[in-house]
């Protein structure tokens, strides 16, 4: 898809699956807007109109040794 263009229609909605099927498999939506050339806000908006899940901020949470 060229970037710079509205996305709409069977577009979008092949768009919002793709995004869905990567972000569910772990990536993170960062790593998205890279691989799809999309931006941060656009990415954000596509996962929440698939419904996903979102994960906290922050990335993952490893136990410190003390």
């Amino acid at each position: 898809m060229a970037r710079k263009k509205h996305i709409t229609g069977d577009a979008r909605v092949q768009l919002r699956s793709v995004l869905k099927k990567q972000y569910d498999g772990g990536a993170s939506i960062r790593a998205l807007c890279g691989m799809h050339g999309r931006s941060y806000g656009l990415v954000n908006t596509l996962l929440k109109e698939a419904e996903v899940t979102m994960r906290p901020r922050g990335g993952s949470r490893r136990a410190r040794p003390n």
